[in-house]
């Protein structure tokens, strides 16, 4: 199992460096399939490492593997480790899964891009980097991996590079990244001092030792790193601007990967979190809130692929509600489900946009269902497994999210009804988009610009992912039929224990409120969109402006900044700094001038100042006597 868990982990980062080194040597699509081989590889490696696992018991389930020591520093001793158990192996699984098939997608919809070898080498090195944060065996290993999915995603983002739009998404993201890394090292730091190591059992052992104070402080950096890459409250500003990179990059980063780093962060650091109950309870509130907001926002979006991004948002929100109530097993089948919808969605949306020439705005779009019926189908699917209509996968996902909630005690209601709203706020946001995309009749822009792939929606690699991520989309809730049979559960609660136990009632409450408000806000979207052809209440501006939190950061942070530098420059850089390297560099050039001026040529010159050196030596070395 252990062999398989490193050739998982270092097949894409054998292709990215295969990539790379073989550069212009091979031809454009060569790089695409070297990419899907080397993640499709790592898949199978990991499926293996499941099995093995299957066939094992109890504590021997867990293994560690160390290849070398790469840092020393006094008593500590970190080494190139990795550590399987069945919370590494389940995203191994979903990680090298649904990246094989978006990486696969990406042949046809990257065909003939300028430098379409660069990009399929940073799609290899985002799967190393994730699968690396997935079995690091220890927290600075995570913390390592950590930093490599925030540069590679910075890379993908910034993909096209002469779009200044495209560029500024990508530092946004690197610099709220970098916030969230900046708290996560500054928590490591203390559990060092605290504690003396970052093994993963050492550290989870000592947690209900530590005091009180120095857990809480140690959650709040955990839950700084994790709120920033999984992109919630008041950190989640870079994912929607993160779409300006192309479209399987959307999905990459939103469906299976980056953004739910920070929900498998506080799952396998449950036990530090369970220490510090009053964080833990942050993280469920921050959760609920960040459903709610994001749908909101979701419902003025224009641009198809920042509604599902304000959608991927809403959807982490339910997991770091799970997880702060300790539902962690509920979490991460969500999480499961949400890596084929939303890769789904995202990729289905590349059809359209790549046989619309480009095309975003939901409101150049109509009528697509008869142009294009395969992929309204395939969307069709998505939405409904996101709203959560039975039999789709979300429903057996996120209904129990909301069950959980309602065994969670008196924050638990407050937990309940915001889950409640944001079931509401999916059903509308989502089908205004199928509505306003499929609907009607073909607009001017849709006839002007759609031409399909050879007459058909999209080219064989595209249309071929978005059916199999439909039928998975479709079937994958029945992993999980609560209370009947629940294999994910069982397989994840001996690495974190659930702190609650819905009752059949609850199941059943949280059953019929999410299907019947998801439905009603589906009902909404008709009446408005659909079946009366009207268009769209006049949007709140607030919600344009997304609740304002850009122009807050810019006016807080960002001119403040630039103001400050700019007065140190006129104060400090400009006359100290810049004056005195003038001044140095401004006298040496005078005094070179008047040596230069000395130079006279005349040899007459030259023996009277030789005389006079010789004149000085003599009289200094007489005066020496």
């Amino acid at each position: 199992m252990i062999t398989a868990s490193w050739i998982c982990l270092l097949l894409p980062l054998a292709g990215a460096i295969a990539i790379t080194l073989l550069g212009t040597a091979i031809p454009r699509r060569t790089a695409g399939f070297i990419a899907t081989a080397s993640v499709a590889g790592a898949f199978v490696a990991a499926v293996y490492s499941f099995v093995v696992m299957l066939s094992r018991d109890g504590a021997d389930r867990a293994q560690a593997s160390t290849a070398w020591s790469w840092l020393t520093a006094g008593s500590l001793d970190f080494g190139l480790t990795i550590y399987v158990d069945q919370l590494a192996v389940y995203m191994m699984l979903i990680v090298a899964g649904v990246g094989a098939l978006i990486v696969g997608y990406s042949i046809g919809y990257m065909d003939k891009v300028d430098e379409e070898r660069r990009f399929f080498a940073y799609m290899s090195f985002f799967v190393f980097s994730m699968l690396l944060l997935v079995e690091g065996g220890n927290l600075l290993m995570l913390l390592a991996a950590w930093g490599l999915v925030g540069l590679s995603s910075y890379l993908l983002i910034g993909f096209e590079h002469e779009r200044p739009a495209a560029i500024a998404a990508a530092k946004k993201a690197f610099i709220v990244n970098a916030l969230g890394d900046a708290t996560f090292a500054l928590a490591l730091f203390l559990l060092v001092q605290k504690t003396g190591t970052l093994d993963y059992q050492a550290v989870f052992a000592d947690a209900p030792s530590l005091s009180s104070t120095t857990a809480t402080l140690v959650a709040l950096g955990l839950l700084g790193g994790a709120v920033a890459k999984s992109a919630q409250l008041p950190l989640h500003t870079w994912l929607p601007d993160a779409m300006e990179g192309p479209t399987p990059v959307s999905a990459l980063i939103h469906a299976a990967t980056m953004v739910v780093a920070g929900v498998y962060l506080v799952f396998r650091c449950a036990p530090i979190f369970e220490a510090a109950p009053d964080v833990q309870d942050t993280a469920a509130v921050l959760g609920g809130v960040t459903l709610v907001v994001a749908g909101l926002i979701a419902l003025v979006q224009t641009d198809i692929k920042r509604v599902i991004a304000y959608s991927t948002m809403s959807q982490i929100g339910y997991m770091f509600l799970a997880v702060g109530i300790g539902a962690y097993a509920t979490s991460m089948f969500h999480l499961l489900t949400h890596a084929f919808f939303k890769a789904l969605l995202f990729l289905a949306a590349g059809i359209l946009i790549h046989a619309l020439a480009g095309e975003q705005d939901m409101r150049n779009m109509g009528g697509l269902r008869r142009l294009m019926p395969f992929t309204y189908l395939a969307f069709l699917v998505g939405s409904l497994a996101l709203v959560g209509v039975p039999p789709f996968s979300g429903f057996f996902s996120k209904d129990p999210i909301l069950a959980n909630a309602l065994a969670a005690g008196d924050l638990g209601y407050v937990l309940f009804a915001l889950a409640a709203i944001g079931a509401f706020l999916t059903g509308l946001y989502t089908f205004r988009m199928v509505f306003m995309t499929f609907g009607g009749e073909p607009s001017e822009e849709v006839r002007s610009r759609y031409h399909p792939h050879g007459g058909k929606e999209g080219p064989p690699s595209m249309t071929l992912v978005v059916g199999t991520l439909a039928v998975l989309a479709a079937i994958a809730g029945f992993l999980q039929f609560v209370p009947y049979w629940t294999p994910v559960d069982d397989f994840l609660d001996p690495v974190a224990e659930p702190l609650v136990d819905p009752t059949g009632t609850m199941e059943a409450l949280a059953s019929l409120t999410a299907v019947g408000l998801g439905l009603a806000g589906l009902l909404v979207a008709w009446g408005i969109y659909g079946a009366k052809k009207r268009s769209a209440p006049r949007s709140w501006r607030v919600l344009q402006h997304k609740l304002y939190f850009d122009e807050l950061y810019d006016a807080v942070f960002y001119r403040p900044a630039v103001a400050t530098s700019k007065a140190l420059y006129a104060v400090v850089e400009g006359p100290v700094i810049g004056g005195s390297l003038a001044g140095v560099s401004g006298g040496t050039t005078r005094l070179a001038n008047h040596v230069r001026s000395l130079q006279t040529g005349a040899v007459r010159t030259y023996a009277l100042a030789l005389a006079a050196g010789v004149a000085v030596l003599a009289l200094v070395f007489i005066g020496v006597r």
